[in-house]
């Protein structure tokens, strides 16, 4: 009866983690929505995303450190600074690439940051780089060169080169946070909030906004912490793999959400480099997740 028991917790466990780690990527997923929605420039919607986004998930890192009942230390240290004012940094390009461009190129190109965190990782730590990554990887870069050039001679250039540099941002973000096991990762984030919100009080004049803007910009603050902290609380209760799998389907939300709420369809080159990306890294992270599950399965039999 132990063992039944036990199993059944663990299956809810991670039927959970499931819900949590599908419903980050839908929230996440509002992200281009809701910048395009706004009237407001992109560092004004920054400060405002990263005010209302450190609050709340600085509330939700004292609310984890109270129920454990322990006192894990909040001091960053100068990694954790730096892990701060780069992901500021990958923010601000996120939110303005989507202001130059289309939504589904913006999420298409982010999706491919597994493929440019394990090439970053084998250049600057040697990390191994395995074949089903590179080949990939290279399916995934003909999807985004194809999406890129259809840009040359428009408006969307600009900010097609603002996703890749963000993807590139969080490639080496998500190094760091593998090489910094020590630091306090999440209030590392609510501190990078929290530097955008000061960033953006002294360049721009975040108070100089309409009453609907304004509505929307707690909305996409709070959306912003809403969907780190689900991912945060989900990935503690489901396998990598699984929770890789299931956080790529934020790509085809931010599309799906464009069509709904904006009516904005991407350009057919745009569509048909984001599907041979989207083929790539769903491949790539379905060949993952069902590698852990045969191995998880050998070991339960064992």
């Amino acid at each position: 009866m132990t063992d039944i028991a036990a199993a059944i917790d663990t299956a809810a466990e991670r039927t959970l983690g499931i819900i949590l780690v599908s419903s980050s990527a839908a929230v996440f997923g509002l992200t281009g929505v809701l910048t395009k929605s706004i009237h407001a420039d992109p560092l004004t919607i920054i400060c405002w995303r990263g005010f209302v986004g450190a609050i709340l998930i600085s509330l939700y890192v004292l609310w984890r450190r109270h129920r454990s009942g322990t006192r894990e230390t909040l001091r960053l240290g100068w990694r954790g600074w730096l892990l701060a004012v780069e992901g500021a940094l990958a923010s601000i390009a996120f939110i303005s690439a989507f202001k130059f461009t289309f939504v589904a190129n913006v999420a298409v190109i982010y999706a491919t940051a597994p493929f440019v965190t394990a090439l970053l990782a084998w250049v600057l730590t040697r990390e191994p780089f395995r074949l089903q990554t590179m080949v990939a990887a290279a399916v995934s870069l003909c999807g985004v060169a194809i999406m890129v050039w259809s840009g040359f001679g428009t408006g969307n250039l600009f900010g097609d080169g603002l996703a890749l540099l963000m993807t590139i941002g969080s490639g080496l973000y998500m190094i760091m946070v593998r090489a910094f096991r020590d630091t306090p990762v999440v209030w590392a984030g609510a501190v990078s909030a929290f530097l955008l919100f000061v960033l953006g009080w002294f360049v721009t004049d975040p108070l100089a906004v309409s009453p609907r803007d304004a509505v929307l910009l707690v909305t996409f603050g709070a959306s912003f912490a809403l969907s780190s902290i689900l991912w945060t609380e989900g990935a503690r209760l489901i396998p990598p793999a699984e929770s890789g799998l299931l956080g790529s389907a934020e790509v085809p939300f931010a599309i799906l959400f464009a069509f709904l709420f904006l009516g904005e369809i991407a350009p057919a080159a745009s569509m048909i480099g984001g599907a041979i990306v989207l083929c790539a890294v769903f491949a790539h992270a379905g060949r993952d997740w069902l590698m852990a599950r045969s191995q998880r399965m050998t070991s339960n039999i064992s």
